[in-house]
This record gives structure tokens, C-alpha cells and sequence, in this order.
């Protein structure tokens, strides 16, 4: 049995309307032209014509980027808001953490917000009271209980919002990305306890930036892709395509953006300096095969190539590089010199190459340091940040480098492994 039907939603929202100015909103809705008249132009279309079906006891995972309809669709089927057009069936009590804090009242206390979110999904006092200590115990919030909500962190706001989801038992679990703001020590009790619905039959529909989660817990997937379903199906096939097609456009991106860096790179003073008696240009990255690009896998091999010039021969002069996160803080650097290269002459025009047989990097964005200079430290030409790249990454690993490890467990320790996970 289908625990929710979607038949051909539409949810439109209203840019603007100056034509329409003489339209009072009660008359434009008792005449069906609140949006009917409106151009295409004077309307965002949030949702075109989606329709699925979640089975009882399935979990169904949302991705997309912002602004594919994702959550609005979520706030459709909590019943926040209305379609514009089309038919959506629920059954059974339905119980959403969607937008955090919503439904409290910041000026009262969490003991009271209680009873008010228990009371509006579904529940009589008694029944509330009979929750109230599971759910204050869940949340871990016994000592600020009597605070004001409006004192709570947003961590305590989501610890609160999804203690009191789960604990007016709904046959259907909404799930819109609080978990992202959730003290890291909490989320994986609340991915305990979803999975501890999915065991009980539970329906849930999880929408999510965290694709590794999505992975491990839906059963099925949906991508949203500008108000419309790109694809669904197996979860690793559906976010692997997703990740391509991101991957893609954000290839593309780069590329355009690394012109544009090269091309005002002469104006940022401040990030290159020099005698230029040699001179750096041209610097570009390739991958294994070749292929210029700007994102990597974390284990992908990495070639970085520049041009050098010097004006007049030289003896003394050594290459640099340091590869910076986005925070700044320098996760490698060596040089020529360091590596025992012994220098020994360069005249007029020539490259320079580094092969990284794999990044060995985490997840992020990357920025480069690439200079020539004597061996004293007297800069020829140093290029400070002028150039990125992104390392994409399924593992959760944290930190600056992924090191090469493995696990090893005595015969009385025993796991099993999720090689999708």
C-alpha cells in the first residue's frame, strides 16, 4: 500500500504583478486567475508536474540542488502549503522537522513548546504527558527545559524539534536537512533512531545535502532537478548520477573561472611578487589522462604544469610549491631544494612539471603556492593563491590528509563492513 501518492504537482509563486494590481486576492482567487493570468515570466515555477508514490515502510531520499523544489515539496506533503495544482494523498499521522524552530514560541519554555507541537500533531494532553519525559531525556535538555526557547542554540533548537517528531509516534517521518545543524555527537542518534523507524515499518521521506547518509539509509532516491523529477531509483545510481552532473557543471565553472584568474593576475599585486628575472606563467592542472581540469578525486592522480622564462641565464634557483586549504593552513609544501635538486643552469623558455601519483587530500577546496626563487629565499616570481582546485571525496575521513590505513581486529571483535557506505 502506498503510504503517499503525488499525482502531477504544480506550485507556482507569484514574481510580480503590476497588471494585476486592480485584483484584490479574494477576488483573484474566487476567479481562478491568481496565477492563471500570469506570464510565464511573472511566476517561479517551484514544482512542474512531479508525481510519485512512497510505499509504507519505505525510506525515500530527496537530492537536488537549491532551488530544485526539494522542500518545497516536503512542505506540500507536511500540509504547510498548497499545491497550486494537482493531487497529493497521505495516510496515516504525518510528523515533519522542517524548518527549525518552526512551530516554537521563542518568548515561552521548552517544557511548554511541548505541549503546544504535541497538541498541533495530534496528540491530547495526557498523551504528551505520557511522552514528555522520553522526550526531554531524548533531547538532552533536562537542564534548560525551563529556559526560553529563544536562549536555545541551534543544535538545542533541532535536538528539541526532532525529539518531539519521533515521539508522537507518526506512521510518516518528513526530514528536510536539520540534521546539518545538529551537534555532531547527536546525529548519529538521530540516524539510530530513523533507522529504528525503518525497522518498525516506519514511512520516511529524508531530503539531504549528505549524500553518504542518503546512501546508507533510503531505500529508493528522487532527483530533483528544477521543479522536475531528473531520475529515481537505486540510491548509489541516482546520487552517483547526480554527482557526475554537478561535477560537470562545476567543471565547467572552474575553467571559466581559472581564465578569469589568469587573466587579472598581472593587477593582484598583492598576491605576486619578484624580481621576474625568471618568470612563471601559464600554470595549469591536468589529471592522469591529460584532461585539463579543477576537480578531483581524493585518490586521483594530480600533474601541475607551468612556464618558466629566464631573461639571462642563471645557476642559482630553486622551485617551490605548497598546496593551503580554505582555511589556510598549509597541508604540504616542498621544493627543488629540499629534494636535493642540485641547480645547475636555465636559459630563455621552458616547462615545469609535478606529478602526484594520488592527492591523498579530504574533501574541500585547495589553493596553490608556486614560486621560483634563489636559494637564500630571494623571490625571482611568487604566485601566493592564485590558484585552486576541489577534492571530492565519499569517505567521511576529517582532518588535512587521507592517509593510506587499514583496520585490524582480533577473531573476538567482529563488523560488518558496508563497502557503499
Amino acid at each position: 500500500m502506498e503510504a503517499v501518492q503525488v499525482r502531477d504537482v504544480y506550485k507556482f509563486y507569484k514574481k510580480y504583478a503590476d497588471r494585476h494590481k486592480f485584483l484584490t486576492i479574494k477576488s483573484a482567487m474566487v476567479n481562478k486567475t491568481l496565477f492563471g493570468d500570469l506570464q510565464a515570466s511573472e511566476r517561479f515555477e517551484a514544482l512542474r508536474g512531479v508525481s510519485f508514490d512512497v510505499k509504507t515502510g519505505q525510506t525515500l531520499g530527496i537530492i537536488g540542488e537549491n532551488g530544485s523544489g526539494k522542500s518545497t515539496m516536503l512542505k506540500i506533503l507536511a500540509g504547510i502549503s498548497k499545491p497550486t495544482a494537482g493531487e497529493v494523498v497521505t495516510r496515516g499521522r504525518i510528523s515533519a522537522l522542517i524548518e527549525l524552530g518552526a512551530g516554537f514560541h521563542p518568548e515561552i519554555s521548552g517544557r511548554e513548546n511541548i505541549f503546544i507541537n504535541g497538541i498541533i500533531l495530534g496528540l491530547n494532553r495526557k498523551q504528551i504527558q505520557e511522552k514528555y519525559e522520553e522526550i526531554v531525556q531524548f533531547a538532552e535538555l533536562e537542564e534548560f527545559i525551563d529556559n526560553p526557547v529563544k536562549s536555545y542554540s541551534s543544535g538545542m533548537f533541532m535536538r528539541l524539534g526532532f525529539s518531539i517528531a519521533i515521539n508522537v509516534n507518526p506512521e510518516i517521518l518528513l526530514i528536510d536537512e536539520v540534521l546539518a545543524v545538529g551537534d555532531a555527537s547527536f546525529v548519529p542518534k538521530c540516524l539510530d533512531k530513523i533507522n529504528e523507524f525503518r525497522r518498525h515499518g516506519k514511512t520516511i521521506i529524508f531530503v539531504s545535502h549528505d549524500l553518504s547518509t542518503i546512501e546508507r539509509i533510503c531505500d529508493d532516491v528522487i532527483w530533483m532537478k528544477k521543479g522536475q523529477i531528473e531520475m529515481r531509483g537505486y540510491p548509489k545510481r541516482v546520487v552517483d548520477a547526480y554527482l557526475e552532473y554537478v561535477g560537470n557543471k562545476d567543471e565547467k565553472k572552474s575553467l571559466i573561472q581559472h581564465d578569469k584568474e589568469e587573466k587579472k593576475a598581472d593587477q593582484e599585486q598583492e598576491k605576486r611578487w619578484g624580481s621576474r628575472e625568471i618568470e612563471i606563467s601559464n600554470v595549469k592542472m591536468f589529471d592522469g589522462r591529460g584532461q585539463e581540469k579543477y576537480i578531483f578525486q581524493s585518490d586521483e592522480p594530480l600533474l601541475i604544469q607551468f612556464d618558466v622564462e629566464a631573461r639571462a641565464a642563471e645557476s642559482d634557483f630553486v622551485f617551490g610549491i605548497g598546496v593551503f586549504n580554505g582555511e589556510g593552513i598549509n597541508c604540504y609544501g616542498s621544493n627543488t631544494l629540499l629534494e636535493n635538486y642540485a641547480a645547475r643552469q636555465i636559459r630563455g623558455k621552458g616547462k615545469v612539471r609535478l606529478a602526484v601519483p594520488a592527492l591523498g587530500l579530504v574533501n574541500g577546496t585547495y589553493f596553490l603556492d608556486i614560486a621560483v626563487h634563489k636559494r637564500d629565499g630571494y623571490p625571482f616570481d611568487y604566485h601566493h593563491f592564485q590558484y585552486s582546485f576541489h577534492v571530492t571525496s565519499s569517505h567521511r575521513d576529517v582532518g588535512i590528509a587521507r592517509i593510506p590505513h587499514r583496520w585490524e581486529f582480533s577473531d573476538n571483535i567482529t563488523f560488518i563492513k558496508n563497502e557503499n557506505s
